[in-house]
């Protein structure tokens, strides 16, 4: 959170709320804990912002993305995983956390659900870009 705060400071995004990618409820009892909830938290107290982190629901389980092997099928695996059943994001300018990015398809995933739901904008914010 540190990082992505320090990163935020040289690099202001225009942004009212916090909003974690969230897991699919069986991942996350797999798991135990969401690490871009966590990470999200953390950055919220940095940075005093809200963090919403209820809204945006993975309503899908699909398999990780890290083990989808081209751009075409990870876009396909998280198309309509997503949505955003609340409308607490209308008209709010969003940072959508996600702890790695692959190829951008979950964040653009989300943030479809998101616009969906009225947000006006959605940034994108990764601690880690695989290339």
């Amino acid at each position: 959170a540190e990082l992505l705060h320090e990163y935020l400071t040289a690099n202001p995004v225009p942004g009212e709320t916090l909003v974690p990618v969230p897991l699919h409820q069986k991942r996350l009892r797999e798991r135990g804990y969401n690490q871009s909830r966590l990470l999200t938290k953390e950055l919220g107290k940095l940075i005093n912002l809200p963090v919403v982190d209820s809204c945006l629901i993975r309503q899908r389980h699909t398999p990780p993305q890290a083990r989808t092997p081209t751009v075409k099928e990870r876009r396909s695996n998280v198309a309509d995983a997503f949505t955003c059943r609340d409308h607490r994001l209308r008209d709010k300018q969003v940072l959508l956390i996600d702890d790695v990015s692959t190829s951008g398809a979950t964040l653009d995933a989300c943030a479809a659900a998101l616009k969906a739901a009225g947000a006006t904008s959605v940034w994108g914010l990764v601690l880690a870009r695989e290339i």
